[in-house]
């Protein structure tokens, strides 16, 4: 049940077709998970506080330091030195004091992953390192959860939907992150934001696109991403949309599996 408040804040998303009153309701019953609250899940963060989810679990093991304001929106310069959970979960009280902040000070790793994913609907991961992806992936296999995951580089971002527990409506398995990409890239072949440098706008952009689409599986309305890459290019400002399937061979969901468990992430 929305209160008198609650229908004022989110009016124009009630107003609307596609959300309404039971869409906004939905909101305010999900329990959404961003792994990590720097360029993309800050973004995220604000974005889903607004539009009225009720709980938000936030995991990140990292303080505020000055170079993170360039894009990381949620903290300001006040916040440097303090934990990015803390941080993150008192701009959010200051956005929507409706919305519970769960903040988890820690790093998501094999041995609480599976601990940590049960208790949301759906976990969106904006981390910047390709292991710790493959992780969240097999872990909401596992999980049976939904991951809405994205990637920053230079100029250039991603974004897909998997929901690999799932199969689709022709009867094959969803397709999972392995199914994009078997392999992670060579060591060294893809520079570190430290190194190369990232566009503050551009963490905002995919960010936010994170939310939307977050949002847009929680109220059911439009076509997901799942099996679709979309791919932004921002020199040019292009998007484009890149369609992948299940992969047998795949080792986490394929014909002969062989990961059965997070054990190989340790």
């Amino acid at each position: 049940m929305l209160t008198p408040e609650e229908l004022e804040r989110y009016a124009r998303h009630i107003v609307m077709r596609e959300v309404g009153g039971p869409g906004q309701a939905a909101l305010k019953r999900a329990r959404v998970l961003v792994i990590g609250a720097g360029g993309l899940g800050a973004p995220a963060l604000m974005y889903l506080a607004a539009a009225g989810v009720g709980t938000l679990g936030v995991i990140d093991d990292d303080t505020v330091s000055l170079s993170n304001l360039q894009r990381q929106v949620i903290h300001g310069t006040p916040d440097i030195g303090a934990p990015k959970v803390d941080s993150a979960a008192a701009a959010i009280a200051r956005l929507n004091p409706h919305v519970a902040v769960e903040a988890h000070n820690a790093r998501l790793t094999a041995a609480n992953a599976l601990d940590l994913l049960p208790r949301y609907d759906l976990v969106a991961d904006g981390l910047d390192n390709f292991a710790t992806r493959y992780l969240v992936s097999d872990a909401c296999y596992f999980a049976g959860k939904p991951l809405v995951t994205a990637a920053v580089g230079v100029f250039d971002g991603t974004l897909t939907t998997i929901r690999a527990h799932e199969r689709a409506p022709d009867g094959k398995p969803n397709p999972t992150y392995r199914c994009l990409f078997p392999e992670p890239p060579p060591a060294g072949t893809v520079p570190a934001c430290a190194e190369a440098g990232v566009l503050g706008a551009l963490t905002g952009v995919i960010g936010s696109m994170m939310a939307l689409e977050a949002i847009r599986e929680i109220v059911g309305f439009g076509e997901g991403l799942v099996g679709r890459l979309l791919m932004v290019d921002a020199r040019a400002m292009r998007f484009e949309t890149l369609r992948y399937a299940w992969d047998p061979a795949n080792p986490l969901s394929g014909e002969t599996p062989t990961i059965r468990d997070l054990s190989i992430h340790k």
